[in-house]
């Protein structure tokens, strides 16, 4: 397997780490049973898996050396079958931990594809573990970065571990199995992928501290260096990613909240217009990420004017500060509380987002998100809000009947039209966000399309197209602004492609 590159890679510059390999030093598994905190990587991670092959490729080797083996075999007619017995059973649990092997290796590679992992995926893989494996010690360090307490003693003594990990040499289990994967691997040239492919947020923490826990001497130069990491982007998802989703199929013990891989690159500018509403905005999330008082929000108007646009944009221009977004539909509701128990003891700020939210007269779900926005005898935490679109301002359908205090069905009718008016009540910022003017909508053409310098079209031009445009797509609108653009963008680059 790939042999061939080893010839081409071995010349580069290698730490060399007393004992690192098993050749004159230990073998995989004696290093990582050491383990204490990170235990909780867990018995079917990679790492503890390959150490378990290492382990049994060692037995083996014990059991049954080759060189003796052959000698004897040379040497004595009637036990020959038996020690050819031996060796056959030995080449057939060779060729299980070769199998056990590529399993492994296969699951790296995995994990580095969807990571954009690249270079040495060895140590990627090892930062990967550091970075992600939620542990009381690494949730403390997450909200108070490096502490004085005894448990230090135990992160340094898994640290030596991981150090010495860094530095494993593979030579022998290769030579043993008839590999050479671990040298790929450690010498990886990823082929490139867009970034809608792979989380980038991921791949860019991991591979910066993995470049900095390889120029690390010993545990005591890795020991500030990952706490550092803590403090800065946090452990585990939360610390990695940026935006989430629940899923609908949730856990025994609460919601499970899953990362969003790819949110795009969205940004205020990006949204022509609105600059009052976007104020607003901005004001109550830089109050909410500093820890200040800020309330939640809700964006409310027109279809197609930007409100979704403008919760994207404020979780990119603040997640470097801590700002994290959770993703909720309305039939998910009743997982508030759960999601919310999961979130509030973490170093983060969290806007639980709810896009277009709105309740018709028989669907109760919005009594959860009003127990939860008010609070119980528990209040919300303090690093949480939420946020959410509609094109309602007061979220729940209303009717005719609702307007008179007349009505077959109850008697107080005007209380039934407070309880609807409540939840919108509820949230203490409302932002309007309505239908541009004929100028407005212009304005909006104009603006994106200086964003396509290949749209080679005068603003006379735009104006003229524009003007049919939204004839057919539901009026004035940053939405149908938006499609005319990308609708002229892709015919642009049809046109260059002919040309060519």
């Amino acid at each position: 397997m790939c042999s061939h590159t080893w010839s081409r890679v071995k010349r580069r510059k290698k730490a060399v780490v007393p004992n690192a390999g098993h050749k004159g030093g230990q073998i995989l598994d004696s290093y990582v049973s050491k383990l204490i905190i990170f235990r909780a990587v867990g018995e079917d991670s990679i790492l503890f898996r390959l150490a378990d092959i290492c382990r049994r490729f060692q037995a083996g080797s014990l059991k049954h050396p080759a060189e003796g083996l052959d000698r004897q075999v040379g040497g004595l007619e009637d036990p020959a079958g038996s020690l050819k017995s031996q060796a056959g059973e030995w080449e057939r649990e060779r060729q299980a931990l070769r199998t056990e092997v590529l399993v492994q290796v296969n699951r790296l590679l995995d994990l580095a594809t969807r990571y954009g992992f690249n270079d040495n995926l060895w140590h990627n893989y090892l930062a990967f573990l550091l970075a992600t494996t939620e542990t009381p010690f690494t949730l403390v360090s997450e909200r108070v970065g490096e502490n004085k307490g005894s448990v230090n003693q135990f992160f340094k003594n898994d640290l030596e571990v991981f150090h010495a990990l860094f530095h494993y040499d593979f030579t022998e289990i290769e030579e043993g199995l008839g590999l050479t994967c671990f040298r790929v691997l450690t010498h990886f040239q990823a082929i490139p992928k867009k970034e809608q492919i792979y989380n980038k947020n991921v791949s860019e923490k991991v591979l910066q501290l993995s470049g900095q826990l390889e120029e690390a001497k010993d545990a005591e130069e890795m020991f500030p260096i990952v706490t550092d990491f803590y403090k800065r982007y946090g452990v585990g998802e939360f610390g990695l990613n940026k935006a989430f989703r629940i899923s609908d199929r949730p856990e025994e013990d609460g919601a499970l909240i899953l990362p969003i891989r790819s949110t795009g690159e969205m940004t205020l500018d990006d949204l022509i217009g609105y600059e009052a509403q976007k104020k607003k905005l901005i004001e109550n999330t830089e109050a909410f990420v500093e820890g200040r008082s800020a309330n939640n929000v809700l964006l409310y108007g027109d279809a197609g004017t930007g409100k979704s646009t403008s919760i994207k944009a404020i979780l990119n221009a603040y997640y470097d500060r801590g700002l994290r977004m959770i993703e909720i539909y309305k039939h998910q509701c009743r997982d508030l509380s759960r999601v919310i128990e999961k979130i509030r003891n973490r170093n983060y700020r969290f806007i639980i987002y709810m896009d277009d939210l709105s309740f018709e007269e028989h669907e109760l779900e919005y009594k959860y998100l009003k127990a939860v926005i008010e609070g119980g005898l528990e209040p919300r935490p303090e690093n949480v809000l939420i946020y959410a679109t509609s094109n309602r301002r007061h979220l729940i359908k209303e009717t005719w009947s609702d307007r008179t205090d007349r009505s077959d069905d109850e008697l107080h009718r005007s209380d039934t039209v407070q309880e609807k008016l409540s939840l919108a009540a509820r949230f203490g910022l409302t932002i309007g966000y309505f239908r541009p003017d004929q100028e407005q909508y212009f304005e909006i053409v104009t603006g994106l399309a200086a964003k396509k310098p290949e749209l080679q079209l005068s603003r006379e031009e735009l104006i003229a197209k524009a003007r049919v445009w939204e004839l057919n797509h539901g009026g004035f609108s940053g939405r149908a602004a938006q499609q005319l653009i990308d609708d002229l963008y892709g015919k642009c680059g049809q046109r260059a492609e002919e040309r060519l």
